[in-house]
C-alpha cells in the first residue's frame, strides 16, 4: 500500500518540474553548452532542495518552515538578485567552441549548488507540499509521507534525466554563433525571472 505514495510522489515530483521556469533555462543553456551530466546535475541540486523542503514539511520541523515563510522576504528578493546577476552572466558569455566540440565549463560542483540555492529561496515551496500532505490525508510525518517526498525527489530527477537527454540530442547541431544567441536569450529569461522574484518580494513586504 505504502508503494502508492512513492508512485504518486513520482508523477508530482515529474509534474512539478516539468514547467520550464529559470531553472528550467539554466539546466537546458548548460546542457547545451557543457553537456548532459552538466544539465542533469544542475537539475538534482533543485531536485535536492525539493527533497529538503518536502522533509522539513513531513516531520513537522515548524520553527524551521516559520523562519523561511516570515523571512521569505529576504529569501526571494537575494534569490532574485543572484537570478539577475546569472542572467547577466549568461547573456555577456563568450563562447568558444573548440574543435573537438568540448566549452570550457563550471565544475559539476557549481552547477549542483547554484540551483540548489536557487530552488532554497523559494519558501513556499513548503506550503506546496503541505498542501499536498493535507490532500493525501497525511497530517504527522510517517512511512507514507517519507516515500511520498523521495517519490518526489526521484520523479525530479527523471525529469531532468529526460530534459538533459532530450536537449543532448540537439546539441550537435548547435553551432558557436547559435550559442551566443542562445546565452543572449537565456540571459534575458533568467533576468525577466529574477525582477518577477524582486518585485514579488516587495509585493509581500507591502501586504499585497
Amino acid at each position: 500500500m505504502h508503494i502508492l505514495f512513492l508512485l504518486k510522489g513520482l508523477v508530482l515530483g515529474f509534474s512539478i518540474a516539468a514547467p520550464v521556469g529559470p531553472i528550467g533555462v539554466h539546466c537546458i543553456r548548460k546542457t547545451l553548452q557543457c553537456g548532459r551530466v552538466s544539465g542533469l546535475v544542475s537539475g538534482l541540486g533543485a531536485a535536492t532542495a525539493d527533497l529538503v523542503y518536502g522533509m522539513i514539511a513531513a516531520f513537522g520541523l515548524t520553527f524551521v518552515s516559520r523562519f523561511l515563510l516570515t523571512e521569505q522576504f529576504w529569501l526571494r528578493g537575494v534569490g532574485g538578485l543572484f537570478l539577475i546577476y546569472l542572467g547577466v552572466k549568461t547573456f555577456m558569455s563568450k563562447t568558444h567552441i573548440a574543435s573537438h566540440g568540448k566549452i570550457s565549463c563550471t565544475s559539476l560542483t557549481r552547477d549542483f549548488i547554484t540551483t540548489f540555492f536557487l530552488t532554497m529561496t523559494n519558501p513556499m515551496t513548503i506550503l506546496a507540499f503541505a498542501a499536498i500532505f493535507a490532500g493525501l490525508g497525511l497530517s504527522k510525518a510517517n512511512g507514507s509521507s517519507v516515500l511520498l517526498v523521495l517519490g518526489v525527489f526521484f520523479g525530479s530527477a527523471l525529469w531532468w534525466l529526460v530534459l538533459s537527454e532530450f536537449v543532448t540530442l540537439f546539441r550537435r547541431k548547435v553551432e558557436e554563433k547559435m550559442m551566443k544567441w542562445i546565452n543572449r536569450i537565456a540571459g534575458l529569461m533568467v533576468c525577466g525571472f529574477g525582477l518577477v522574484a524582486l518585485l514579488s518580494a516587495f509585493w509581500l513586504k507591502d501586504g499585497y
